[in-house]
């Protein structure tokens, strides 16, 4: 089983729990590495807690987390929101002066192909994200970057937990039809949280769990931490063991 902690994401500074501070993100990290994740993927927030792939933020925060966690493979966003456009993107990715191991491109996104080959470029490893069965021309037409990926990102925007897991299984089904050879993970949002995270188990793929996604643990208690997210995912995992 392999587990990426999302522990941040855009969830709102208000979530007492929720990481922001380059300090809090570096302990965050080196916690749900010590739970059980396998990578983690942040995002730098500004003293706002917005959003940011700013060059002297994200090497400020890189730089925290390596001090708190040397060992720690970690990854962080490319999102456009992040960002006043394409260029923009392009422009501050080709600024950073500290990289994280991996970056996360989406291929719903203007210039997805373009910043995909920025990332490997630039001698990070890339990881691919399909939201919708939409973005999987996009992401095949990417030839020169397509067979890089660390792992393809499926992340279905459903609301309902049942259409949620439907698109997932038929992005992935769509994906392996076409030759995608990479190990490819699921995960929801929300409500869909977990009734996708079990789908991704059941069917053999990687998953992800942390703030970024969701707040709660599978019997719809609040989670006090990433641990404990980290953690209710490792128990999800050894239930379903047992049920087969």
């Amino acid at each position: 089983m392999f587990i990426k902690a999302a522990i941040n994401g855009g969830t709102p500074s208000t979530v007492a729990a929720v990481p922001i501070t380059p300090q809090q993100i570096a302990l965050d990290v080196k916690r749900t590495r010590a739970a059980g994740a396998d990578v983690v993927h942040f995002h730098a927030r500004t003293g706002t807690g917005a959003q940011s792939i700013a060059p002297a933020l994200l090497a400020q925060t890189i730089t925290e987390i390596r001090s708190a966690a040397p060992d720690v493979m970690i990854g962080t966003t490319t999102g456009l929101w992040c960002t006043n456009g394409p260029t923009d993107r392009l422009e501050q990715i080709k600024n950073w002066t500290i990289l994280p191991d991996f970056a996360s491109v989406a291929f719903c996104e203007e210039g997805a192909a373009e910043t995909a080959q920025l990332i490997l470029d630039r001698g990070m490893i890339l990881e691919s994200a399909v939201w919708s069965v939409d973005d999987i021309p996009a992401l095949l037409a990417s030839r020169d970057t397509l067979e890089a990926n660390v792992r393809v990102l499926i992340e279905p925007m459903d609301d309902d937990a049942d259409g949620a897991v439907e698109h997932a299984r038929e992005i992935a089904a769509r994906l392996l039809a076409a030759g995608v050879k990479c190990p490819l993970l699921y995960h929801g949002e929300g409500d869909t949280v977990w009734p996708v995270l079990r789908a991704a188990l059941t069917d053999g793929h990687q998953i992800r769990i942390g703030f970024e996604d969701g707040l709660l643990l599978p019997d719809g208690s609040p989670a006090d931490s990433n641990v404990a997210l980290i953690q209710a995912a490792r128990q999800e995992a050894r239930l379903l063991k047992l049920r087969r």
